[in-house]
């Protein structure tokens, strides 16, 4: 039966621990006036900091959920500890040994069971790390060698080597004193035929950390081919392990991330060790589970991830398809950070541990550096899928993405999505893709509401089918104020009425350089009747011609109203008057051209194959050319 801490011991350790320091390894802590510290309540989820600690007087208090107590109680209550756990939990940080009524303390009778367990992970972290430079072990050094890691770095993260057999760390730790009720409890043992055997076997073994530094589990990494088992083989869910309220590596990222204000989470052990040894020391990753919201909370409070805040969180995830899934996972959770959220992929799709291989350190720094918006990946990624070259493509794509634009909770930054998204989807009508995000928002808020048609609450997810699109504008509908139709009428004025003036230019036109659809019938029912070149030839019967070659009534109708509507020129229209409109509109041309290569560039965005951007970017000069040429030369240019 364990004895009772003697109460000088419990004085001595609350008295040599300040609450600010214990608090400071689970949230950040910033100036809240009058000698308070605030930060993010580590108990419930708040967008504010109405977490508070009075260093002077040892007490902290949350005004949000009314949680409050001393150092003792704030450690039980987050670690989920006894009293006696928590005060054996932090004994050994101040140097104190603890003593029970009843008698001197014997190790490892009267402890509690964590600490128990705690001090199992530690002897056996140590083990392990021994084992590294063991002649077995070679094949170990040799992995982490390959991967750039030298002795000092595999002894700063703690990476160790389990050596093949089934009893070897078994044994040591029952010579400790420790019960197989204990070892299999652990994690650190499973359950053989004769009893517990070592769980790691064979394997390069890093430590799993808490924010405190105290090992609470095991990641092992497969090195024989003869290994049937996992590439990966973590400890299993254990009392002091649960791998949804883990992080590895968080212990040595905590203060970066506070003092930076950037997490970065990448995907694996050695991705953390790539990081940090090329430079970012605040990367810390998953482990054997996908990033979830408990993992949300330890960045948000270590971010001090408020409204208003400057802070950051950077994925970084593999190019292939399991990549970007886990990507627009990490996408669904965004809107539950304050926090900016950004993506690295690298070119080829490396991970920073091949890319730090492969290119170096800086080629690293650069990857996080140049990290681009996650909303702005996922809308990417969904306009991938989607066909762009036809009509109904692009309108797909739109009701796709339409709902990922929406869910962005700063207006004037979904509006300027929105007119991106234009550009990916080359629809020139930015105001459209506006209107349409804007309904969409308005619809998910209506169903946040409960006015909606599904339950309250519910969130809109990336990809799914949104509200109908409220009836667009007419195709057909003409408007004498838009530049680009007037241009069109204009130069289809003079085709009907004056065809020796824009002859034989406007033959060599494009059919697709009229992009109003009624007149762009006109073109082609010009075309049929032979060209402006034909007309100049029979300017008294040209009309007719046009007439007879339209398609219907409605095309006929306006080659009627383009033969009797006044040219909008007060001299007499002449050949000068007729180049300004043919510049006019192969100008349009061009622009239109000019803005399709960008959103190729912007489609293909920065990890694009040089060759594909660099055919773009000449074309691009050679129309920027083009159009310079054809305001300065005007008609001659054609």
């Amino acid at each position: 039966m364990a004895g009772r801490i003697r109460d000088e011991d419990v004085q001595a350790v609350k008295a040599a621990l300040r609450i600010d320091a214990v608090v400071g390894d689970y949230v950040q802590l910033a100036n809240g006036g009058g000698g308070q510290l605030k930060g993010l309540c580590p108990f419930h989820d708040e967008k504010s900091a109405s977490f508070y600690v009075n260093p002077s007087k040892g007490v902290y208090n949350c005004f949000g959920c009314q949680e409050s107590g001393d150092t003792l109680g704030f450690v039980m209550k987050i670690e989920h500890l006894s009293f006696v756990e928590a005060v054996e939990r932090l004994a050994p940080q101040v140097g104190i040994t603890l003593r029970y009524e009843g008698g001197s303390y014997v190790p490892g009778r009267q402890q509690g069971e964590r600490t128990r367990l705690l001090e199992i992970n530690r002897l056996a972290s140590a083990w392990f790390q021994e084992q590294l430079n063991s002649p077995e072990a070679e094949i170990g050094r040799r992995f982490l060698k390959e991967r750039g890691f030298e002795r000092e770095a595999a002894a700063h993260f703690g990476v160790g080597y389990a050596p093949a057999g089934f009893e070897n760390l078994t044994r040591v730790l029952r010579g400790k004193g420790y019960t197989d009720k204990e070892l299999l409890t652990s994690g650190i043992c499973s359950e053989g035929r004769r009893g517990p055997m070592d769980r790691f076997r064979a394997r390069l073994v890093w430590p799993i950390r808490d924010l405190t530094g105290e090992v609470v589990g095991f990641g092992a990494r497969r090195l024989r081919e003869d290994d049937n088992g996992p590439k990966y083989l973590n400890t299993p869910e254990t009392p002091l392990y649960k791998k949804s309220h883990v992080l590895y590596g968080v212990e040595l990222a905590k203060k970066e991330i506070a003092k930076s204000g950037r997490a970065v989470v990448v995907e694996g052990y050695t991705d953390v060790m790539a990081c940090h040894l090329a430079g970012i020391p605040s990367a810390v990753a998953t482990c054997g589970t996908a990033f979830g919201e408990d993992h949300i909370k330890i960045l948000r409070r270590l971010l001090l991830d408020t409204n208003g805040s400057d802070a950051k969180v950077v994925f970084t995830f593999d190019g292939d398809a399991a990549g970007q899934k886990a990507a627009l996972r990490a996408f669904e959770d965004d809107q539950k950070f304050a926090a900016q959220t950004l993506i690295a992929v690298s070119p080829g799709g490396m991970d920073p541990c091949e890319l730090r291989i492969g290119e170096g350190d800086e080629a690293v720094r650069n990857l996080i550096d140049r990290a681009s918006p996650l909303f702005e990946f996922a809308i990417r990624s969904t306009v991938a899928r989607h066909n762009l070259d036809t009509a109904e493509g692009r309108a797909a794509a739109l009701d796709a993405c339409a709902p990922i634009v929406a869910q962005i909770k700063d207006g004037s930054i979904r509006h300027e999505y929105a007119v991106q998204l234009a550009g990916m989807l080359g629809i020139l009508d930015e105001r459209f893709v506006v209107r349409r995000v804007q309904q969409v928002a308005q619809w998910a808020a209506e169903r946040r509401e409960g006015r909606g048609n599904l339950r309250p609450g519910q969130p809109l997810r990336p990809g799914q089918a949104p509200p109908p699109a409220a009836p667009a504008r007419p195709a057909y509908r003409l408007d004498a104020r838009n530049p680009q139709q007037f241009v069109e009428r204009e130069l289809l004025k003079l085709a009907v009425q004056f065809p020796a003036l824009v002859s034989p230019i406007l033959d060599a036109f494009a059919p697709d350089e009229f992009m109003t659809p009624p007149y762009a019938a006109v073109r082609e029912a010009i075309t049929a009747g032979g060209g402006v070149t034909a007309g100049a030839q029979a300017a008294d019967i040209w009309v007719d011609v046009l007439r007879e070659v339209a398609p219907d009534d409605a095309v006929r109708g306006l080659v009627t109203e383009l033969a009797v509507e006044p040219v909008r020129t007060r001299r007499a229209p002449d050949a000068v008057y007729a180049g300004e409109f043919l510049v006019k509109l192969r100008i349009q041309a061009v622009a239109r051209r000019v803005a399709a290569c960008r959103v190729q560039l912007q489609r293909l965005g920065a990890n694009a194959p040089a060759e594909q951007t660099e055919a773009i970017q000449r074309e691009l000069w050679g129309l920027q050319q083009y159009e310079g040429e054809l305001r300065s030369r005007g008609a001659a240019a054609l």
